[in-house]
């Protein structure tokens, strides 16, 4: 299945976002390939807009699996103030409805 998604980040600290994903830790790499995330992408508009993409066979079950980790813990601790909003990033994330796709 195709996922896509939108969350926001502070519009003051795009560019400290953007710098801490050229650099995502191996373990982070590493625990999303084996919970099932495939061809995950994420786009950052100036005014803080974030597009997430991914592919799995389940994104509830891809998520739960995230969520067992340890350093998806620590990843979501250090990246809660990048976000607007409260709570973690990764459980605020809903797809979007995918109403076309070009095969």
């Amino acid at each position: 299945m195709r996922v896509c998604f939108t969350l926001r980040v502070r519009p003051d600290r795009l560019d400290d976002y953007r710098a801490r994903h050229r650099e995502v830790w191996p373990q982070m790499r590493a625990a999303l390939s084996e919970a099932g995330w495939r061809n995950y992408s994420l786009f950052l508009a100036g005014d803080g807009l974030l597009v997430g993409y991914l592919e799995c066979d389940d994104f509830d079950a891809a998520l739960a699996a995230m969520a067992r980790t340890e350093v998806n813990a620590r990843w979501q601790t250090e990246m809660a103030e990048f976000f607007e909003g409260e709570g973690k990033a990764d459980e605020r994330m809903t797809p979007l409805d995918e109403v076309f796709h070009l095969e």
